[in-house]
């Protein structure tokens, strides 16, 4: 399993249940609020910083989220996907990767196409029983909770990209 985490370029991630917890909280006026790990957003901008490619994919529409993650670097975000397997598809032929460079996370049904499109598929703890059975890693994190980060820094401590902490044991 960790050969596979080693070999990831590119993170692809679902919104609503992945970068959040699922919920959605509406305002008197009918917008819809989200919340987001800071963390999560620490290990995106950093990824993002060290050339790693992330996208986002997801159904949802919102300005919120797009705003959000472009504050953090993240460019490549695809809001009101409805066949998330062919953007996906779309997007990697324009690319010089291959989908055993990508992991996709994802926690519901409309992922579970490009869960099977990827090299990596992962799910936060509490996905859907149907996405659980095909994910190939399962953070312990929950959507919302530090899934991304769980995931994102895997992959950079194995390819040395992570933050070089100081040799403690001079002290």
């Amino acid at each position: 399993m960790l050969d596979r985490f080693r070999h990831i370029t590119c993170f692809v991630f679902d919104v609503d249940g992945v970068l959040t917890d699922g919920t959605i909280l509406l305002t008197e006026d009918g917008q819809q609020l989200r919340s987001m790990n800071i963390k999560d957003g620490y290990a995106l901008q950093l990824a993002v910083k060290r050339g790693y490619e992330v996208v986002v994919i997801s159904g949802a529409v919102g300005n919120g989220v797009p705003t959000r993650l472009q504050k953090l670097g993240v460019n490549q975000v695809y809001m009101g996907v409805t066949d998330k397997v062919a953007l996906f598809q779309t997007w990697l032929s324009e690319r010089s990767l291959t989908a055993e460079q990508v992991l996709f996370m994802g926690d519901d049904l409309p992922d579970l196409g490009l869960m099977q499109e990827v090299g990596l598929s992962a799910a936060p703890a509490d996905a859907s029983t149907e996405i659980l059975h095909v994910a190939d890693y399962i953070s312990p994190k929950a959507g919302g909770q530090g899934c991304v980060r769980d995931v994102i820094e895997k992959v950079m401590r194995l390819r040395g990209d992570w933050i070089h902490q100081p040799d403690v044991s001079a002290r």
